[in-house]
C-alpha cells in the first residue's frame, strides 16, 4: 500500500475528502517525525510505538575491496509493533 492509497482507506473509514485525509496523514506523519527527532516516544496503544535507537560506531568490510572501514555511530528511528497489531498478524 503507497500514501495515496492509505490516504484513500483513511477519507473512506472516516468520511473525510481525500484532501482532509491526506492533510490529516500528513500531520500525524509530521507529529511522529518531530517527536523521534527531539528524542520522545511515540506510543500509539494496540498498534505500536516509535523510538529512537542509537547504533554505535564499528567496524565493517567494504564487499568490493576486502578492506576494513569504520561506520560512523548513528541513530535511527525503531517500530516495534503492540499486542493487537502483533496478534493480527
Amino acid at each position: 500500500m503507497n500514501k495515496s492509497e492509505l490516504v484513500e482507506k483513511i477519507a473512506a473509514g472516516a468520511g473525510l475528502s481525500k484532501a482532509d485525509a491526506k492533510k490529516a496523514l500528513d500531520a500525524t506523519v509530521a507529529a511522529i517525525k518531530d517527536a523521534l527527532v527531539a528524542g520522545d516516544k511515540v506510543a500509539l496503544v494496540g498498534f505500536g510505538t516509535f523510538s529512537v535507537n542509537e547504533r554505535p560506531a564499528r567496524e565493517g568490510i567494504n564487499p568490493a575491496t576486502k578492506q576494513k572501514i569504520k561506520i560512523a555511530a548513528k541513530k535511527v528511528a525503531k517500530f516495534k509493533p503492540g499486542a493487537e497489531l502483533a496478534d493480527a498478524l
